[in-house]
């Protein structure tokens, strides 16, 4: 089964402004944004969410409404609330850096397993699974 699910994905992947990357920051801002929506208008709201706020001292030091003028139409503003708080927190009490860990991850403001797994797994190649419903629905089907 990993070998055909694998072969599938290489042929059929599409290009995506956060795959082949591992800025721990731009990996969370695409996974809180990508449990909101769907891709193709999640990529609209990833590239001016990084236009305003490029990186976590940005965030950190901009007002909550405007991190919430950004984030408006996706709803779940309470998902922007705890990145902007996360982002204070981790600037303040980190030196700026994402926890390197799963453990470390799931400490933040707003981080669930989910979360912690997919930015641990791709930014900190720590092996971590990143099950959501659609992992659950692939295996269902091809089971």
């Amino acid at each position: 089964m990993r070998v055909e699910i694998r072969e599938w994905y290489l042929g059929n992947k599409r290009q995506l402004p956060w795959r082949n990357i591992m800025d721990p920051y731009r990996i969370w801002v695409s996974e809180n944004i990508l449990q909101q929506t769907r891709i193709n208008q999640g990529i609209k709201y990833y590239h001016n969410f990084l236009n305003n706020f490029p990186d976590l001292e940005s965030l950190a030091s901009a007002r909550e409404d405007e991190v919430l003028k950004v984030w408006e139409g996706l709803g779940y503003y309470s998902r922007a609330r705890n990145m902007h708080s996360a982002a204070k927190d981790l600037v303040k009490n980190n030196h700026g850096k994402f926890p390197d860990s799963f453990s470390g991850l799931m400490e933040m403001k707003g981080v669930g397993s989910y979360t912690a797994a997919a930015i641990s797994s791709i930014a900190f190649n720590e092996p971590q699974a990143v099950v959501d419903g659609n992992v659950n629905r692939v295996i269902y089907r091809y089971t």
